[in-house]
């Protein structure tokens, strides 16, 4: 069975033809009317009402025609703009009888979308357990094979979710629409002005603020805006105030007006300086000192991909910055945070720059060792474990073993801005990682041919390691580009090559995915288990 294809339809006025008078008729003429739909409501004069139904009956909330269904209901009760087709039909008495499947298939030969109750084969379409908060709004379904257990998935999820995340919502879409004003108000004041300065001045004056200038302006506030969304802590998001709105939006502008700060150098004496590794993602995989190391931060500085999980021990005393890295940004950003970093020192304040994996291994560690040292602070520096050697571990591949691997490489698969990687020379008995190489997997493979890397050679790519969404995807050279176009890509990843990677898991096909992470569920409740089960 093909998975749904979930929709939010704006059912503001539209006409739903409910037929029947039990109490899951009431339950839809209500959710109809909680959409801004208006209810129709099918049932013979003689019907036994739900209280509440008859109730909205009186009210005029809901139409009764007391009668039973005629085929013209469909083509007559709706909408004058559509041609009167009714816009939705709900059978609420089950799909045993005639009726129900008379409904279903005149609907299905108008096109009108019909929910039969209980019997998916008669439904284009189902109703799904909803949570709504605001403008939040989580549906869950099980495509029709168990109401109740939908309903208790969505309780697990909305009971999981902080308080008010809605509110944060409506904040975040107010601070998006404020950017758009903002830039489209900026841009009609810089038309004005070509328009005043046009008599005299050259033609090359008048266009040193181009539209495509404009346009990547706008794109990067509007990629800064969804850095905020994805990955700033929900428990942070959901107590985002009006007043936060204002100054985060006040921090965006100053950030890009302010200069890189020069001068002498200067020392404070209070001024406290951290580089963590923060390890593959798992809070449990964080150094002691690492841990204590965030609980002392009055200032965070943070890598945009380090997990909400890490995220989320931060003391809500501390400030916290995300890294607006993007591409394109990349340098811009780097500065922004050492900026930041050094306005802190300046000010006192334990500042903590929370690195995903380990600082010195492609982190820009060691330049921001030395960029903070030579300003006067020299940094302490905390190690963590590094995703190029903990993935492969959580995925099941051990990165050497004997017969069949004798050596580990790590390297960048990204030459420097945007540069083609020249990769290290192919032996049979190394297992290569690249990091960093996801977004930019097609070069990298083709460089890899070109360097005779055998295209059967087998690869993992390797996402969010030891987070609940971690994947791994097992494939060869010649299939990774077309698995992860397929699948999608989900960061951070990385890509572990060499033939470590068929040890422990062989398969048949061109590439197969796993889903999730239970590394660390044996020693939740303190007890190891000897050995895994392995099923034949």
């Amino acid at each position: 069975m093909a998975p749904a294809l979930l929709t939010a339809v704006d059912s503001a006025s539209h006409i739903h033809l409910i037929i029947g008078s039990n109490p899951l008729a009431a339950a839809r003429c209500t959710r109809s009317l909680e959409v801004g739909a208006k209810p129709i409501l099918l049932a013979p004069e003689d019907a036994t009402l739900h209280y509440g139904l008859a109730k909205r009956i009186e009210d005029g909330e809901v139409q009764w025609l007391k009668r039973g269904f005629h085929d013209d209901d469909l083509t007559t009760l709706g909408r004058e703009e559509v041609d009167h087709v009714v816009d939705a039909v709900f059978v609420t008495a089950g799909g045993k009888g005639n009726l129900s499947t008379l409904v279903s298939n005149l609907c299905r030969r108008l096109r009108i979308p019909v929910n039969v109750a209980d019997a998916p084969n008669l439904c284009s379409f189902t109703l799904l357990s909803t949570y709504s908060d605001g403008p939040l709004q989580i549906g869950v379904t099980t495509s029709g094979k168990g109401c109740k257990l939908s309903a208790r998935i969505r309780r697990e999820i909305a009971s999981s979710l902080p308080a008010h995340l809605g509110d944060a919502v409506e904040r975040l879409g107010t601070m998006r629409r404020r950017i758009w004003e903002e830039d489209h108000a900026a841009e009609l004041s810089q038309d004005l002005e070509v328009e005043e300065e046009d008599v005299g001045q050259s033609a090359t004056f008048n266009k040193l603020v181009t539209t495509e200038s404009a346009e990547i302006a706008r794109g990067r506030r509007m990629r800064w805006l969804s850095q905020i969304c994805e990955y700033w802590p929900l428990r942070r998001l959901a107590t985002i105030s009006d007043a936060d709105v204002e100054a985060v939006l006040h921090d965006y502008k100053s950030s890009q007006l302010k200069q890189r700060a020069g001068g002498d150098v200067s020392v404070a004496a209070a001024g406290r300086i951290a580089l963590v590794g923060s390890g593959p993602g798992h809070p449990d995989l964080l150094t002691q000192a690492a841990h204590k190391a965030i609980l002392s931060a009055d200032l965070v500085l943070a890598d945009k991909l380090v997990p909400s999980a890490i995220l989320d021990l931060i003391p809500r005393r501390a400030t916290v910055h995300i890294a607006r890295k993007f591409p394109g940004n990349a340098d811009k950003a780097q500065e922004e945070l050492l900026d930041m970093g050094l306005e802190g020192l300046k000010a006192g304040k334990v500042v903590v720059r929370i690195k995903q994996g380990d600082p010195y291994i492609y982190g820009r560690g060691g330049e921001e060792f030395l960029f903070f040292r030579a300003h006067g602070y020299t940094p302490t520096v905390l190690p963590g474990i590094t995703s190029a050697l903990s993935a492969p571990l959580f995925a099941d591949i051990p990165l050497t073993h004997r017969g069949v691997a004798d050596q580990v490489l790590i390297c960048t698969g990204t030459g420097r801005k945007g540069a083609p990687l020249v990769p290290p020379p192919y032996i049979q008995t190394r297992t290569v990682v690249f990091l960093m190489s996801l977004h930019r997997l097609s070069a990298l493979i083709e460089s890899l041919q070109q360097h005779e890397y055998p295209m059967d050679t087998p690869c993992a790519v390797l996402e969010r390691a030891s987070c609940p969404d971690q994947r791994v995807i097992r494939t060869t050279l010649e299939h990774v580009c077309a698995a992860v176009e397929e699948e999608g890509s989900r960061p951070p990843g990385l890509l572990a090559v060499g033939h470590a990677c068929n040890v422990l898991k062989q398969h048949s096909q061109r590439w197969i995915v796993e889903e999730g992470f239970k590394g660390l569920d044996s020693i939740a409740d303190g007890c190891i288990p000897l050995a895994e089960k392995v099923s034949s």
